[in-house]
């Protein structure tokens, strides 16, 4: 089982710099989008309907925002768009959407940034405070997950170039490195990138300032967050940087799962 995850930045620029031909050319059982930018109505385009995948979209309220999608060879039992009741400002903003394949669940998740001000990231925080019971329940329920996604995080020093100079930057917190150690600990959830690649300058996401991408500074802040029951079913990891589809790159994980 192939899945990908990708924070397209926009599906439609995305697809105009040829993420959908690479696509084709890798061949993911399942791939995970984040931030598509666009509404369900702007994707009716067949290059968005890509021929041998079902496409499953979460759009959000506002145009040119967020947006979350699942694209897979196989049909889901169930697709489960948002996170329901209580969530509803969550939801509006089209960050999680989950397909469900017997016992095994494949979500794409896009966690809020925290980088445009203390606003956002007050949001961040609070989403963050309410998402971890609900992970929680997920653990307990005795399912099997893919939690893909851009989580907008980076968990420890190696996941991040210049992480001294990062301390007090969104993305690089102590409360929030506190709540990916809960995740990764007390909760039971596991990185499976790490469990396969320990290396250094792994990253996923690259800013468009200076040249961060040609100097590889970058942030790992993509990720498969994975039931303890996967751990020892993930066989590789790659991170896809040979063209550039986004500011981030696909990850890319294979998992001996029948799919």
């Amino acid at each position: 089982m192939k899945i990908t995850s990708i924070n397209v930045n926009g599906i439609r620029a995305a697809a105009r710099k040829g993420f959908f031909d690479w696509m084709a050319r890798e061949a993911p059982d399942v791939v995970c989008m984040q931030e598509l930018k666009a509404q369900e109505h702007q994707l009716q385009d067949p290059r968005f309907r890509p021929e041998g995948y079902r496409a499953y979209f979460h759009c959000a309220q506002r145009p040119g925002y967020s947006g979350v999608a699942i694209y897979t060879r196989r049909e889901p039992d169930q697709v489960i768009y948002g996170l329901g009741e209580g969530w509803e400002d969550i939801d509006a903003e089209g960050r999680y959407i989950e397909a469900r394949f017997g016992n095994l669940s494949i979500v794409s998740l896009y966690m809020h940034s925290g980088s445009s001000g203390e606003e956002r990231q007050a949001l961040k925080f609070d989403f963050m405070e309410r998402f971890m019971p609900y992970l929680r329940e997920l653990r307990a329920s005795g399912r099997e997950y893919v939690i893909c996604g851009d989580w907008n995080i980076a968990h420890k020093e190696i996941d991040l170039k210049n992480w001294r100079s990062n301390q007090k930057n969104s993305g690089f917190l102590p409360e929030e490195r506190a709540w990916m150690d809960k995740l990764f600990g007390e909760v039971g959830f596991v990185d499976a990138f790490r469990v396969v690649n320990q290396e250094p300058e792994q990253y996923t996401w690259w800013s468009n300032r200076g040249q961060a991408w040609a100097k590889n500074v970058g942030w790992r802040i993509d990720y498969h967050v994975i039931t303890p029951g996967l751990r020892e079913r993930v066989l590789s990891a790659a991170i896809y940087k040979d063209e550039r589809f986004s500011d981030h790159a696909p990850l890319t994980l294979v998992y001996d799962y029948p799919f």
